[in-house]
């Protein structure tokens, strides 16, 4: 089912910061801000994160408020950052609502197969798995686009440096299980993007020429 119409036009100016991921990664800073106070940290966490359901702490909204919070300066580095760049091409080529709702769709749906497979008994906080949702629509849409590695610094096509992190996120799970990394909320968010862009029947950038 194809579902290419006005209310998903592409945005008409190309942008380096488009409307969406802007606001994401501000909303994201402000945030982390405020976990820097020990107060609001312990009333953010407490209600904000993603809490096993059998804590006695669940609560439904934390399938989307976990999303904007991180546990370091490393951790929303990387997920703001792989946001921007990966995020401003899918926006600017699907346009703001569409990419909107992609986002917080893979988010929640990385958080409930996180829960399904085995969250644990520990919290889950961050942006990775709807950032992941976006690596894995990057390298559906621009297939053929060259990102560089920085180690080694090589270019890799966007199909094949997908492949690499799924493939990581996956070995690391079965191999990791208690790493304190969600990897199947990674994965999670990967394979949530695939079922949206294929139910929505978006075409990449190649099959357009």
């Amino acid at each position: 089912m194809n579902y290419q119409g006005e209310n998903y036009s592409p945005n008409t100016q190309f942008s380096i910061f488009p409307p969406a991921v802007k606001h994401l990664i501000i909303v994201n800073l402000l945030v982390f801000v405020a976990l820097t106070n020990p107060m609001l940290q312990r009333y953010l966490m407490e209600f904000g994160a993603l809490w096993p359901v059998g804590s006695g702490l669940f609560a439904p909204w934390q399938l989307i408020t976990y999303m904007f919070l991180h546990g370091g300066f490393g951790h929303i580095i990387f997920n703001l950052f792989a946001l921007w760049i990966f995020g401003q091409g899918i926006e600017n080529f699907w346009g703001t609502k569409r990419f909107a709702i992609y986002y917080f769709l893979t988010g929640i749906g990385a958080a409930l197969i996180h829960m399904w497979i085995g969250g644990g008994g520990a919290p889950t906080i961050g942006a990775s798995g709807a950032v992941y949702g976006i690596l894995l629509a990057f390298g559906m849409m621009f297939p053929d686009r060259y990102i560089m590695l920085l180690i080694p610094p090589i270019p890799i096509k966007a199909k094949y440096f997908v492949a690499i992190f799924g493939g990581i996120e996956l070995l690391s799970g079965l191999m990791r299980p208690d790493s304190g990394i969600a990897h199947f909320a990674h994965l999670g968010g990967m394979v949530v993007g695939f079922i949206l862009i294929k139910y929505w029947g978006l075409k990449g950038e190649s099959s357009r020429y």
